[in-house]
């Protein structure tokens, strides 16, 4: 379901997407609004689920998880093991994602973690434990070229 969304509103949601902690009376600046009218806006947006969350963006770094990987399982018979997977992958705080997707594996998952011992420590001891996984593919992250978590608004 798409929302109804006026230039007001992506104008609104594309200031918050570049600066989240901004307040009423500077997105109003921004985008052309009065703060009394911004204001009616975000707690209409929120109510429609347009905007989920505020959030703080860490460095990885920063917090100590240096290590960031992109996995792909495999379950061993997809119908009967997909709930559990799904299930254990919520538990696990090291996958920050985790997307069932077409082809030839089920899952790609978004993991970090402190270092490289702790990394494998994990695949061997938890991920690889799961119920039904028959394998994963894993790509250690060298350098980032592109991140973000602005959507392309039209």
């Amino acid at each position: 379901m798409t929302a109804d969304l006026d230039a007001f509103d992506l104008r609104l949601l594309a200031a918050l997407q570049r600066e989240g902690r901004a307040p009423n009376a500077a997105l109003a600046e921004t985008v052309g609004l009065s703060a009394s009218q911004v204001s009616r806006r975000l707690a209409r947006l929120e109510a429609e689920g347009v905007i989920a969350a505020y959030a703080a963006l860490l460095k990885p770094d920063a917090v100590g998880l240096s290590v960031l990987a992109f996995s792909s399982v495999s379950l061993e018979r997809q119908a009967e093991a997909m709930d559990g997977f799904e299930a254990a992958m919520l538990r696990f705080p090291e996958i920050l994602e985790c997307y069932s997707v077409t082809g030839e594996q089920d899952f790609v998952l978004r993991i970090v973690a402190k270092d490289l011992k702790a990394f494998a420590d994990f695949l061997s001891n938890r991920l690889l434990r799961v119920p039904g996984v028959r394998s994963v593919r894993s790509s250690i992250v060298l350098h980032t070229i592109k991140q973000t978590t602005a959507l392309p608004l039209p």
